[in-house]
C-alpha cells in the first residue's frame, strides 16, 4: 500500500485549532486506528499546532499527514520563528513536548535556517496508550 498525503495549511490563530485536530482525527479513523488511538493522534495535532503558533511569525502553519500502512505521520512546518518567541514561555514548551512524547511512538524537532519543524508518528498498536 502507498502512503497517501493531505497537506492542510492554516492561518496560525487559535481558532484553527479545531480544524486541524478534527482532519487528523478523521484521517486517523479512516485508516482504523482505535479509539484511543485516534484521540493520541488528535491530542498530538493540537499540540503541535499550539507549539507551531507560539512560534509562528503570525502566517499560516502546514501540516503534511501522511496516511501510512500501520499509523499517521505528521509534519509540522517549517515554522519560521520570530525574534524571541521560541524562548516566551519554557514552560508552556516542556508541556507540549511531554505530551507529544507521551502519545506519539516517535517525535522530533528539527531545526534550520528555514525554521522548526516538528514529526509526530502515531502506529496502531502502538506502544502509546
Amino acid at each position: 500500500m502507498r502512503s497517501d498525503r493531505v497537506t492542510l495549511t492554516v492561518p496560525a490563530r487559535s481558532e484553527f485549532a479545531k480544524t486541524v485536530r478534527m482532519t487528523v482525527a478523521e484521517l486517523a479513523s479512516r485508516i482504523g486506528m482505535s479509539y484511543d488511538e485516534v484521540d493520541d493522534v488528535r491530542m498530538a495535532a493540537e499540540e503541535a499546532f499550539i507549539y507551531a503558533c507560539n512560534r509562528s511569525d503570525g502566517d499560516d502553519v502546514t501540516f503534511s499527514l501522511d496516511l501510512l500502512e500501520d499509523g499517521i505521520a505528521v509534519t509540522v512546518g517549517p515554522v519560521p520563528v520570530t525574534d524571541g518567541a521560541a524562548s516566551e514561555d519554557e514552560t508552556q514548551d516542556r508541556y507540549a513536548v511531554f505530551i507529544l512524547e507521551s502519545v506519539c511512538d516517535e517525535f522530533e524537532i528539527s531545526h534550520t535556517a528555514e525554521g522548526s519543524t516538528l514529526r509526530l508518528v502515531r502506529r496502531m498498536g502502538g506502544s502509546c496508550a
